[in-house]
């Protein structure tokens, strides 16, 4: 789970109130003042990574999405 906050006075608050058990080990990872993960240096996310890709399947068979495991490891289709 992900929760958003903000630094006031050099500590770390959250936006929303969280009940984490004490001790809880957390992330803390700094995002830019906008939302775009390439202005504040981030990784980019899974549709940037692989948005040259995206749509290039065009041979696959129409029911690959329900019976990929039959395609793939050769399971009986559903």
């Amino acid at each position: 789970m992900t929760y958003r906050g903000h630094v006031k006075n050099g500590v770390v608050v959250l936006d929303e109130p969280a009940t984490l058990a004490e001790g809880t080990q957390v992330c803390v990872e700094p995002l830019s003042n906008g939302t775009n993960a390439q202005d504040s240096g981030a990784s980019p996310n899974w549709a940037e990574t692989f948005a040259g890709v995206q749509g290039k399947a065009q041979t696959l068979p129409e029911d690959m999405a329900q019976n990929h495991d039959h395609y793939l490891h050769g399971v009986p289709k559903k």
